[in-house]
């Protein structure tokens, strides 16, 4: 394993630690609002900050992007690490056993090092970049599957950007007249954790953030798939429009995407 990704690995089992603790003791968890429909506890802050002491121990001079706690600059910022304590917090809150840690170690932009967590599940999911993705050890592929009729979509619904609604359901209504089922868990980087191994054929969504598909983003592309923005490009990690699949079911999916909302064919 490289070292960067043991590093990421162990900080990813430091923060499940940290939010199973809690979690496990199946009483309501105190959060506050820092948005609309955006929340955050006392326990994302605590698992964050394991992740950024673990990271800094071993990098001290490395930068950080974390969802909680912001941007902080290191001395070497051609590296960066992209932190999401806690993905799927509504999940959490709630008591729903679906979540999980992410990080992605980033070099002069480029994602070399992925990792997400389902501390519930134990899964481990890892990938660096050229050497494949994995699974508690085992190699990730996607599923063989090459044509939208019969596969199994997930998505993320915009709960965040409620004006978007409309834009949405017109995207969701193509995909899902053409698809076997759609799925909506609430934890965008398991979404593609699930892509890359072959459980979801594809996945989209409006508006994630940098942390929330960095690792996923290369777990995917490591497992053999493809990741775009709704045109087809490569602008999601911008946007947070994100496109996930193998090859020939992501191009499918582009199809209805990119269709007017007007159309039928």
């Amino acid at each position: 394993m490289h070292p960067m990704l043991n590093i990421a690995v162990r900080a990813a089992r430091a923060a499940g630690k940290i939010l199973l603790k809690e979690f496990d003791q199946g009483q309501p968890i105190d959060a506050t609002a820092k948005g609309p429909n955006d929340w955050v506890s006392e326990m994302d802050q605590a698992a964050e900050q394991a992740i950024i002491n673990t990271i800094k121990k071993a990098y001290p001079e490395h930068g950080i992007i974390a969802e909680e706690s912001g941007t902080q600059t290191g001395k070497d910022n051609d590296f960066q690490w992209v932190i999401d304590p806690l993905d799927g917090t509504t999940n959490y809150l709630r008591g729903v056993p679906h979540f999980c840690i992410s990080i992605a170690v980033v070099h002069k932009g480029t994602v070399q090092q992925g990792v997400v967590y389902d501390p519930v599940r134990e899964e481990l999911f890892t990938a660096s970049r050229g050497a494949g993705a994995q699974l508690n050890g085992r190699r990730l592929r996607l599923s063989p599957l090459t044509e939208l009729n019969g596969a199994l979509l997930a998505t993320g619904f915009p709960f965040k950007a409620k004006h978007r609604y409309d834009e949405y359901q017109a995207m969701f209504g193509r995909l899902f007249e053409r698809c076997a089922d759609m799925r909506r868990a609430g934890a965008a980087a398991l979404d593609l954790a699930y892509v890359a191994a072959g459980r979801y054929d594809g996945f989209f969504e409006f508006g994630l953030r940098p942390w929330d598909l960095m690792a996923g983003d290369l777990l995917v592309r490591e497992a053999g798939g493809i990741v775009t923005d709704f045109e087809g490009g490569h602008n999601y990690v911008q946007s947070g429009h994100i496109v996930a699949g193998a090859p020939k079911v992501l191009k499918q999916m582009l199809a209805q995407l990119r269709k007017k909302p007007e159309s039928n064919d």
